[in-house]
């Protein structure tokens, strides 16, 4: 609830915010072929200017902006230990020798039911889609190659069982992220 007296952005305003980011994006990424992070850079800028003008103090809109990245820090750190997860995998072997010893224990009658499985339980234990795919991924793309199963089921099968553990792990990423924008804690959504 807004405190008395405190700026109320308009409709109009939000909707000029919203379409400068879209528009900027569009330019930069289709034109431009760049990464979207100076366009989300921009698209920021012209949010605190629309803000400046609504009546807000910059003081407010740092203090916003910090907020927001402070809700955002704990999926970001888990990110990048995925990165170094996936890195650590491949440098040391695993990655390979898990394609080795797949194709010597995993059937083909069963190797897609398998996969699912696996990503399954990988992702719903270290709460990362990306790293499961990144790396048991990787490996059980190549023993799908080694078995003659055909890449797009492999694929398949790698993304829904890496997605559906990662949507059921207490330790997702996203899984934490959402109900922390939304201004809730776990403790908050098991006591209500």
């Amino acid at each position: 609830m807004k405190a008395k007296g405190e700026p109320r952005p308009r409709i109009i305003d939000s909707l000029i915010s919203i379409g400068a980011l879209i528009f900027v994006m569009a330019i930069c990424l289709a034109v431009y072929h760049t990464d979207p992070h100076v366009p989300l850079l921009m698209g920021s800028l012209f949010a605190s200017i629309i803000a400046l003008k609504v009546g807000y103090k910059w003081k407010d809109i740092e203090t916003g902006m910090m907020q927001g990245i402070t809700q955002a820090l704990q999926a970001i750190v888990i990110l990048a230990i995925i990165g170094v997860l996936i890195g650590v995998w491949i440098k040391a072997g695993v990655v390979p020798s898990m394609i080795y010893y797949g194709l010597m224990v995993i059937s083909p009658k069963f190797f897609l039911v398998a996969t699912l499985l696996i990503c399954s339980i990988v992702s719903l234990a270290t709460g990362t889609s990306w790293g499961t795919i990144g790396t048991m991924g990787i490996a059980l793309m190549g023993i799908g190659a080694g078995l003659g199963i055909p890449p797009a089921q492999t694929g398949g099968a790698i993304i829904s069982g890496a997605y559906f553990g990662d949507k059921i792990s207490p330790l997702s990423d996203t899984t934490n992220l959402a109900p922390a924008m939304a201004g809730l804690r776990l403790g908050q959504m098991t006591e209500e």
